[in-house]
């Protein structure tokens, strides 16, 4: 089984070199490895992130800067679906905070935390761009808007059943 501790499997460090080669500066494939590490892994672990910045003749603290940049990069463990509740103002004046109480209650776990079972972690995030649909959530990779309770429990049901 793969983990954090594991090193890059020889073929993800060929993929990692195969993309700096197509950028005019190794360090421009910065964002396209650590995407590519965290399909893999599930975040990006330091020993990880140490790896892909050798590979990309960089420093580890610069790639850290690029890792925790990006909101949808991960620099800590998630559970197996990511919610990111949308915390901006649009979607506080239609209503955020008592869904995201709402969700809390749900869960079992306050934002930033992931379940007991790893199955979700709710993570904060700012704009998500969908402002005219808000209240607004991403999860996974899919975009939610015009959010409510009902929503959320059927959403929560079924991420529960889903691997």
């Amino acid at each position: 089984m793969l983990t954090a501790d594991t090193s890059l499997p020889t073929p993800m460090r060929a993929e990692i070199l195969a993309l700096a080669a197509q950028e005019l500066h190794p360090r421009g494939a910065g964002v396209a490895a650590l995407r590519l590490v965290q399909a893999h892994f599930g975040w990006v672990s330091t020993p990880h992130l140490r790896e892909v910045a050798e590979l990309l003749d960089m420093s580890a603290d610069d790639l850290d800067g690029v890792a925790t940049y990006f909101n949808l990069l991960f620099r800590r463990p998630v559970g197996r679906h990511v919610i990111m509740l949308c915390d901006s103002v649009s979607c506080w004046i239609m209503g955020r905070e008592p869904l995201c109480a709402h969700l809390c209650r749900k869960l079992g776990i306050r934002p930033g935390e992931t379940t007991a079972d790893n199955a979700m972690t709710l993570l904060p995030t700012v704009c998500i761009g969908h402002c005219d649909h808000a209240p607004a959530m991403l999860v996974d990779s899919t975009l939610h808007g015009n959010v409510d309770a009902a929503m959320l429990d059927h959403l929560i049901d079924t991420l529960r059943v889903t691997p």
